[in-house]
């Protein structure tokens, strides 16, 4: 089984939780990163976000510097962005198949998962979607119990 963990993280918190599966799991390690970077203060960066999300934008990404398809399994992060997944994984869907794959997903919020693993499913019709884990966090600090991150990460085969 080859694994590749892809995810997107403006704050940091979702990069947090990839330290933690691929010292687990290993495999390789796929940052999605946006052409042009999200500035402003925090308040500006949500507003954005809102408007990005509201018209279905999808910004610009770098590459990846890996291929999915040379993977079985995709270990998917993404923090939420107005009740789904940020607009470069929105990108990142559009420009990758996903078919055939296994994929694991871990959303990062400060409050609410939306329906962003709905749309994860949508986003990825023919691929088979494992039980996604929604992991907390208050600000930058993690308030879902390691035990519970660790129990899910056991899961992936």
């Amino acid at each position: 089984m080859k694994t590749l963990i892809i995810y997107y993280s403006y704050s940091g918190n979702t990069r947090q939780i990839v330290k933690m599966i691929h010292d687990k799991i290993g495999g390789d390690i796929a940052e999605i990163d946006t052409v042009t970077p999200y500035m402003g203060d925090y308040n500006e960066v949500v507003s954005q976000g809102q408007r990005e999300v509201s018209k279905g934008f999808m910004p610009p990404i770098r590459s990846l510097g890996k291929n999915p398809d040379s993977y079985d399994t995709v270990v998917l992060g993404t923090p939420v962005w107005w009740y789904t997944f940020a607009p470069a994984i929105k990108t990142f869907f559009a420009e990758n198949d996903l078919s055939g794959k296994t994929i694991y997903p871990f959303i990062t919020n400060g409050g609410w998962i939306g329906h962003t693993v709905k749309d994860i499913e949508k986003a990825c019709p023919n691929a088979t979607i494992k039980q996604a884990i929604d992991i907390k966090f208050n600000g930058s600090d993690l308030s879902t119990a390691i035990s519970e991150i660790k129990n899910w990460i056991d899961k992936i085969k």
